[in-house]
Order: structure tokens, then C-alpha cells, then sequence
């Protein structure tokens, strides 16, 4: 394991926990408000912030994190489903198919989602969001042994 490879992923964690406070905001939020017909502008934006923030925090995970593990435990990761296999077989992810389903959804937010049936979306998204919580405990929880003094 190198010292860059330990910064990288030193960074990268620093960057998710910070993704994951604000995305914890939102969601706790949003759950306030529910799951209705419709919403006034203000809770709209309130699911927009959560969709924002949940692809974004998706996008560390599967695009940094786990590629920043890899890294350190000298494993060359390769595309995303590299880098889930890896994670799956480290008990981060319960299946390569879960991170999948989170990407897919991250995709769908960022490819302009269709707006007919926003309390399934928006429901979609805070289900997610708390698989994804459960993720990143497991994920921290994994690296808690590369943790680096500042």
C-alpha cells in the first residue's frame, strides 16, 4: 500500500462523509414532508436538493470509494463492476446487482427524470437513500483501519 494510494483514500472519505451529512439532511427532510399528490415549491425543491444529493453521494461511492479501496489493497479495480465485486466480497455491498440498482437510479436523476408520477420517484429515491446510508456505514465501517492521522 502506498502513501499517495492512502491520501487518495483519505480524501475520498473525507469528501463522502461530507456528502453523506448533507444527503442525511435532506433525507431527514423529505421524510418530514412524505410522500403525497403533490407539493408546494418549496418541498419540490426540498426533493430536488435530496436527488441532487443522493446521486452525488452515489457517485462517490461507486466512482472514488471503492476505487480508492482497491487502490490501497493494491487490487486493480478496472470499470465499476470491478470495483463492486470487490466490494461485495468485502461485505460493503450485498450484491453487485444493489449497487447497480443505486447507479441506475443515480442515472435516471441525472438524465432528466420524467416528472408524471413524482411520489413514486421521489419515493424511489428515499428508499434508496436509506440503502445507501446502510452502505456507507459499512463502507466506513471497513475503513476505519486506513485511517491516517492528519
Amino acid at each position: 500500500m502506498s502513501d499517495a494510494a492512502l491520501m487518495v483514500l483519505k480524501n475520498n472519505l473525507k469528501s463522502f462523509s461530507s456528502s453523506l451529512v448533507w444527503l442525511r439532511r435532506s433525507y431527514d427532510a423529505c421524510k418530514g414532508i412524505g410522500i403525497k399528490d403533490s407539493y408546494t415549491p418549496e418541498e419540490f425543491d426540498s426533493f430536488e436538493n435530496l436527488t441532487s444529493r443522493y446521486a452525488r453521494t452515489t457517485d462517490l461511492l461507486a466512482g472514488k470509494l471503492l476505487r480508492s479501496i482497491d487502490a490501497v489493497e493494491l487490487i486493480n479495480s478496472g470499470s465499476i463492476i470491478d470495483a463492486a465485486h470487490g466490494a461485495e466480497k468485502r461485505g460493503i455491498i450485498e450484491s453487485v446487482s444493489e449497487l447497480r440498482d443505486l447507479k441506475d437510479l443515480r442515472n435516471e436523476i441525472a438524465h432528466e427524470y420524467e416528472t408524471e408520477d413524482l411520489s413514486a420517484f421521489f419515493c424511489e429515491v428515499l428508499n434508496a437513500a436509506g440503502r445507501l446510508f446502510a452502505i456507507a456505514d459499512r463502507a466506513l465501517k471497513y475503513c476505519e483501519k486506513y485511517r491516517v492521522e492528519d
